[in-house]
């Protein structure tokens, strides 16, 4: 496969086939739905191209050893037996991320200790000094995954999560993770095509995700710095071409994208990373009560959000709150297409529509599902006769 090489993308329990899906559209090779990660292969330009684009990835990792091993001292000897001068410099800096499914290994944190000791031993051994550990920006971030036996050893080239996309500073409590966002979007099925609402934008990141999708705009393009731009074969040329090619892609959106919270506090914060992400010239936003509203555009409207919940503001009374938005729905939005995340599967009942489709995915550790009701014009008996 000439300069080709396997990579990993990591991403959210149920995205894994959109994720397999932007990575073919972006020209992967060899792509592979695992659980939780996709495996494809390409070149280093893609790889700049992946972190750039991608946006149900959490990172993109690029195992560079993959071996056996019997206990931790195995561990570390294998570890200290790789030639890590090829990837760093002794007065660097090294962060190592475990992740462990074994019966035999059982703590990550012990596993990335043991790592992080092999390297800096072979350093001072070999060099005389020995790389320091920074957790937030190092130049060589690492990720050793161990499954029963198996040990895979990674560098990670987005550094920081792909989810902290940069044009965050201002968030509501509990706001929704970038990723998972850009996920429910995808999934559905949103494209552009007609009008957007969040009737509870929160810190705003539904709409972002949802004008970038629109819009073709690269959802990494604000962000502050990747992994790879401290390895030794960083091609800032090679990266500024691949940038402005994704520039080049963007692409107009003649439809409106609106925004409702009913507290200022949240309407004040969304607007400030609208404008941070330059996305304020296609996304409104207005303090409203979602209750007490009614359709703001003609046409089908397509609306993704992601109501507060009994974990996140205590809310009294769960059943009442989610039969107030299956009225508010019937009642006073025609011709929408409404998607919602709940992670109480009891309090679905209240809504009283019945969902044409229900997603299993996590919102963080709470397992959840992503409800799609479609709100026609009049009954669904008279729209089908039409």
């Amino acid at each position: 496969m000439g300069n080709n090489y396997k990579m990993i993308a990591k991403t959210l329990y149920g995205f894994e086939s959109i994720l397999a899906n932007e990575l073919r559209n972006l020209g992967a090779i060899d792509v592979k739905e695992g659980v939780r990660n996709v495996s494809f292969f390409g070149d280093i330009g893609f790889m700049y191209k992946a972190n750039l684009s991608l946006r149900t990835a959490i990172r993109i990792l690029k195992p560079i050893r993959s071996f056996k091993i019997t206990s931790e001292e195995d561990l570390y000897k294998k570890m200290y037996a790789i030639d890590w001068t090829e990837f760093l410099d002794a007065k660097g800096s090294l962060a190592i991320d475990a992740t462990v499914h074994s019966r035999q290994f059982t703590h990550s944190k012990y596993i990335a200790l043991k790592s992080k000791d092999a390297i800096v031993d072979k350093f001072r051994n070999t060099e005389g000094f020995r790389p320091s550990i920074d957790l937030d920006h190092p130049d060589l971030r690492l990720n050793i995954h161990i499954e029963e036996n198996s040990c895979t050893v990674s560098l990670d080239s987005s550094g920081q999560s792909l989810h902290k996309r940069g044009y965050k500073s201002a968030t509501n409590i509990a706001p929704i993770n970038e990723v998972l966002a850009a996920g429910m979007l995808l999934l559905s099925g949103w494209d552009g095509r007609t009008d957007f609402m969040d009737p509870m934008c929160g810190s705003g990141t539904i709409l972002i995700e949802a004008a970038m999708i629109a819009c073709n705009i690269p959802p990494n393009l604000n962000k502050k710095e990747f992994g790879f731009e401290k390895w030794k074969d960083w091609d800032v040329e090679l990266f500024e071409k691949i940038e402005e090619s994704c520039l080049n892609k963007i692409r107009g959106f003649e439809h409106k994208i609106i925004g409702f919270d009913k507290a200022s506090s949240a309407v004040y914060k969304a607007k400030d990373n609208i404008e941070n992400a330059n996305l304020s010239e296609f996304i409104s936003i207005e303090q409203q009560d979602f209750f007490r509203s009614s359709k703001p555009v003609e046409g089908k409207l397509h609306m993704l959000f992601n109501p507060p919940y009994g974990e996140r503001l205590e809310l009294l009374n769960l059943p009442k709150f989610y039969k107030s938005i299956g009225d508010t729905l019937k009642q006073s939005y025609p011709n929408t297409e409404a998607w919602f995340i709940v992670s109480n599967l009891e309090a679905i009942k209240n809504v009283e529509l019945r969902p044409s489709r229900k997603i299993k995915l996590y919102n963080g550790s709470l397992e959840s599902r992503l409800l799609k009701y479609e709100i026609y014009e009049g009954t669904k008996k008279v729209h089908k006769k039409r």
